[in-house]
């Protein structure tokens, strides 16, 4: 039987866990998404630490696989590889991961959420080549810059939004017309009957960093005049977030000399986003995870307790 390790992740928005052997196989991937009442914006730590901690127990016992095979759990600790990183959310994940460790008899292996979304793009791949990383998600547009070490994913910010989120861009556009919150899957699906609208929009990148709140305000603003379409707006927002993200891999790359972008997060399931990429000329290797590992899950972290040793307490 191969060697089986387990992944805890407790982010924002999911609970989640999931069983991978050595080879990046999925065995087992198990989540719940966090409820967020509708009309609001998303969850208060507090509230979102309280619904894993409800959680974890019901996923746990859902496992069909025997876990005297688990050989190491890796667990998501904290948001970023860098010091202060912390929410409490991954309070519930780590607590979870400590106890099973110590009555299985089992190494855990401490890694960041944003190594686990990066994770999922390495499932059977021990390559030790540099790399870039963008992570999109309700919290995070950043650009990295990956040193692939033995311990660990050692990454560097590199560029990125200075203000909110690409996720928060889009789930505040969503709430603004009346969506559940995250609103990024009905979107999607909403933009697939739109059409680029004809208006200039430009980005204004410098250095490798921009600021996204500005169009938070120019798309509400369009949606409110009621010129064009629901669908031609938001297929235009997907379409031109598309063009931010090739003009911050275009900095990056050209600073940073490397040949390969992973492009990881919920934001990266966009389907016009992923398609702009791949038509984006940037002469690098495009890498995405499958689009259900792109939303949070246990999946990566998983796979890197079964070939990093995770970072000390």
């Amino acid at each position: 039987m191969n060697d089986l390790f387990l992944g805890i992740d407790t982010s924002n928005y999911t609970t989640s866990i999931a069983i991978v052997d050595q080879y990046g196989e999925i065995i087992e991937d198990r989540r719940k998404p966090l409820v967020v009442e509708r009309g609001k914006k998303g969850l208060r730590q507090q509230e979102a630490l309280f619904q894993h901690i409800k959680n974890l127990p019901a996923l746990i016992e859902d496992l069909s696989t025997d876990l005297s095979h688990i050989k190491a759990i890796g667990v998501s600790t904290r948001p970023r590889n860098v010091e202060g990183s912390y929410m409490p959310v991954f309070l519930a994940g780590e607590n979870a991961g400590r106890i099973l460790s110590r009555s299985l008899g089992i190494p855990m292996k401490r890694f960041s959420h944003q190594e686990g979304h990066i994770g999922t793009c390495l499932l059977g791949n021990k390559s030790h080549e540099d790399f870039l990383s963008i992570h999109l998600s309700g919290g995070t547009t950043e650009v990295v810059r990956v040193r692939v070490a033995k311990d660990n994913l050692n990454t560097e910010l590199v560029g990125g939004s200075l203000d909110i989120s690409m996720g928060q861009l889009i789930d505040r556009i969503g709430v603004h017309i009346g969506l559940e919150f995250p609103c990024g899957m009905e979107l999607d699906e909403m933009s697939m009957d739109g059409r680029l609208i004809d208006r200039r929009i430009q980005s204004k990148l410098k250095d490798g960093w921009i600021n996204l709140s500005g169009y938070e305000n120019l798309f509400k603003r369009l949606l409110d005049e009621g010129i064009y379409g629901r669908e031609d707006i938001i297929y235009t927002l997907f379409h031109h977030l598309g063009e931010i993200i090739v003009e911050l891999i275009k900095s990056a790359k050209e600073d940073h000399h490397v040949n390969r972008v992973y492009v990881v997060g919920g934001v990266s399931a966009n389907s016009i986003i992923r398609t702009g990429l791949a038509q984006g000329k940037m002469d690098v290797e495009i890498c995405f995870p499958h689009k259900s590992l792109s939303t949070d899950n246990g999946v990566g972290v998983a796979y890197l307790a079964a070939c990093k040793e995770g970072w000390e307490e």
